[in-house]
């Protein structure tokens, strides 16, 4: 049964970076908010620095500026972690003739998002590599409406042979061909 059946684990936003950008974004946006609160009040709210010294118009008000705006943004991130969006799975399912791709959204009514096409609706299993300031190395179902959904997480992209490897070893299990696109 279990070579019939096939599960991937998809990990969403709680990753390591996002830990990382919602920690210093949050600290960093509560020193420029205190910072800036401290040159209108002049009161030094920051042990390790004089900021009474700051003229509130322009340098407070723009620190206060920055800050609310970090901190609002690592808010948004520890949300996005909180509700780990993006985690799911996909599942290829031999039995049932089905192929699953099960993520999560933001909280609502469609929080859970789950795309079911059946096997005989799937054309090939497509590989799209871009390389430059933004490479993507993203392994695509593509449907013979000529749909094409995304089957790896948004991340770190993969090196080429692990992505090959395992779009080749996907369209083997499907009896799919593999394209490039």
């Amino acid at each position: 049964m279990q070579d019939q059946i096939r599960q991937e684990k998809i990990l969403g936003s709680r990753r390591f970076s996002n830990y990382f950008w919602a920690t210093l974004l949050l600290i960093g946006g509560l020193m420029f908010l205190l910072a800036g609160i401290s040159s209108y009040l002049k009161i030094n709210l920051l042990p390790f620095a004089n900021t009474t010294e700051l003229v509130f118009i322009p340098q407070g008000i723009v620190m206060m500026f920055y800050g609310t705006l970090s901190f609002g943004l690592s808010i948004y991130i520890i949300a996005t972690l909180f509700w780990d969006i993006g985690s799911g799975y996909n599942e290829y399912n031999k039995v049932e003739n089905l192929v699953k791709v099960v993520r999560k959204g933001f909280p609502g009514k469609n929080r859970e998002i789950l795309l079911t096409y059946p096997l005989n609706n799937i054309q090939s299993i497509g590989i799209k590599i871009s390389e430059g300031l933004n490479p993507q190395r993203i392994i695509y179902l593509c449907l013979k409406d000529e749909r094409k959904i995304p089957l790896t997480p948004v991340q770190q992209p993969d090196s080429i042979s692990d992505l090959e490897d395992q779009a080749a070893d996907l369209a083997k299990f499907l009896d799919l061909k593999l394209e490039n696109l």
